[in-house]
């Protein structure tokens, strides 16, 4: 990559990426489409100091190019013509040219090597003229390299370059997090590896108008300037196709993409696949290991890095660290945590990957008969039943669903039957008493402020705990804390009720249990 500096003004350009049949035809040759839009811009920095030299090319080569290019480069003190590739198929996508340089972007598929040597990279930039910047991005690979050493390599500078290729999929903020740490380190130049692309499922329409947005990991990617890749399907043929001729990485990484991936894909890289899993496997295999973690009342919490096979997170595991919480930490801090602490991890591990001090086969397995499942959480999960469920349960649950679905209750305001009946959302809760803190004779469902200054909505469960409510949100109305919940009650008695549907639940029960009654009575006659 390269950074550029206008010099003069021009007219507004197209962009480079236009395709040529909606371009001004009155320029054919490729060195000087854009001739008329630009002035020379001055390079002022280049990551790889490697040019491409212009060439006068006549028209038929427009036809041709589907057959062949041959382009000349220099940078190790010599000459060397990248000539005909093996390709299915190749793209003319535009010219640009940068005053004495031409730089071609083109799209090339490629089935086979029959070549034991093949040059590879990319060239980006961004061209200016006028109050307009257009991206410029040429990936260049798969060619033969001709000269008189039996082993050229591409050369940046004074050093060989032979980084890993490294693919991240990913699609949530943590990840997008994870990953810009991963691209960071990679931009060191003692770094082993570079990031080439990422996997990000496909952008979602939000908000009122529908807009379409990218996910926080393609949003990232975009920033950065890595190119990404949004497959409807990980399975989908095309995208594996692109995947392995053309992008061809060394190594996968995921964080929470969100897919399956199948057997091909898994095949792909030279040095496998690796996830960062926010549990300690085998515990909480599956698509919530934090929600699960903190539902369960784990603590200590972990994270693991592992080898990802196509069985659900039972791949062998390179490493494991355990992390102690709060017991009111809830599932938005822990997630992060861990994530955060499992990219640490991972950027540790990844230079014994690339040396072979790390493989598939030294990791350590997995024992499946530890393994506990972390499925994916329904909706009505998230309704608090007090009456068969102790205060720490609930506030388990509270910390748990915080992200989603979150958590509820139903109550009624006033004294009779009649009064209005509202589904509060709980957002924030603590343990007042654990189980037997009140006696079986003094459980109610009347819910009342704490005596204490600071306290908040005292909640008596069935099994005698107290769970202590800091802030709800009813229905149509913002988060609150309790006391101003409270304040617009007007006085009026606060009870919890049991939802329509659990009553029907029980009355049915009830019922069940009054036939079995019944039928044992009349075997005993």
């Amino acid at each position: 990559s390269f950074e550029t500096k206008k010099e003069g003004k021009a007219p507004h350009p197209p962009s480079p990426l236009t395709p040529l049949s909606s371009r001004n035809r009155r320029n054919d040759r490729p060195g000087t489409r854009l001739a008329p839009h630009f002035h020379t811009p001055h390079i002022t920095h280049m990551t790889i100091p490697i040019v491409i030299k212009k060439l006068t090319l006549p028209r038929p080569f427009l036809l041709l190019c589907h057959l062949a290019t041959v382009a000349v480069v220099t940078g190790w003190g010599g000459t060397v013509p990248l000539s005909t590739m093996s390709s299915s198929k190749v793209v003319w996508r535009s010219v640009s040219r940068w005053g004495r340089g031409v730089v071609f972007q083109q799209k090339y598929r490629h089935r086979r090597h029959p070549c034991d040597r093949f040059a590879a990279g990319s060239i980006e930039g961004r061209v200016y003229g006028g109050s307009t910047a257009a991206t410029l991005t040429t990936n260049w690979h798969c060619f033969r390299l001709y000269s008189s050493s039996d082993d050229a390599t591409v050369v940046a500078g004074d050093e060989t370059i032979d980084k890993k290729r490294i693919v991240f999929l990913g699609t949530p903020e943590v990840a997008a997090t994870s990953f810009t740490r991963l691209v960071e380190e990679a931009k060191k130049e003692t770094s082993p590896y570079e990031v080439v692309a990422v996997i990000t499922q496909p952008p979602k329409r939000r908000g009122r108008r529908a807009k379409s947005t990218a996910s926080p990991v393609g949003a990232a990617a975009e920033e950065l300037g890595v190119p990404v890749l949004c497959p409807e399907k990980a399975k989908d043929k095309a995208f594996l196709d692109e995947l392995e001729y053309e992008i061809r990485p060394d190594l996968c990484i995921t964080a929470a993409y969100g897919q399956y991936l199948p057997k091909r894909f898994l095949a792909i890289p030279k040095y496998g696949t690796i996830n960062i899993h926010p549990s300690l496997l085998p515990r909480w295999r599956g698509a919530s290991p934090v929600q699960r973690s903190l539902q369960a009342g784990d603590n200590p919490v972990g994270v693991s890095i592992l080898y990802t096979v196509s069985r659900m997170d039972a791949g062998p595991i390179i490493s494991q660290r355990t992390v102690p919480i709060s017991d009111d930490d809830a599932a938005s801090h822990v997630l992060s945590l861990l994530f955060d602490i499992g990219t640490d991890c991972l950027l540790q591990e990844l230079p014994q990957v690339f040396e072979g001090e790390m493989s598939f086969e030294m990791a350590t397995p997995q024992d499946d008969d530890e393994a506990v499942a972390a499925g994916l959480i329904k909706s009505e999960e998230g309704e608090l039943k007090v009456w068969k469920e102790g205060a720490r349960e609930c506030h388990n649950k509270v910390r748990g669903f915080e992200m989603w679905p979150g958590t509820s209750m139903m109550f009624r305001i006033g004294d009779d039957d009649e009064d209005a009946v509202v589904k509060v959302k709980i957002i924030e809760t603590r343990v007042a008493g654990e189980e037997g803190s009140v006696s079986e004779s003094d459980l109610t469902n009347v819910v009342k402020m704490g005596k204490e200054k600071k306290s908040g909505l005292m909640v008596v469960c069935g099994d005698g705990s107290i769970l202590e409510l800091l802030r709800v949100q009813p229905v149509t109305r913002k988060a609150m804390d309790v006391k101003s919940f409270v304040n617009g009650l007007q006085g009026k008695t606060l009870r919890w009720i049991k939802t329509a549907e659990e009553e029907e639940n029980m009355n049915s029960q009830g019922d069940a249990d009054e036939v079995k009654s019944y039928n044992n009575s009349n075997v005993v006659a």
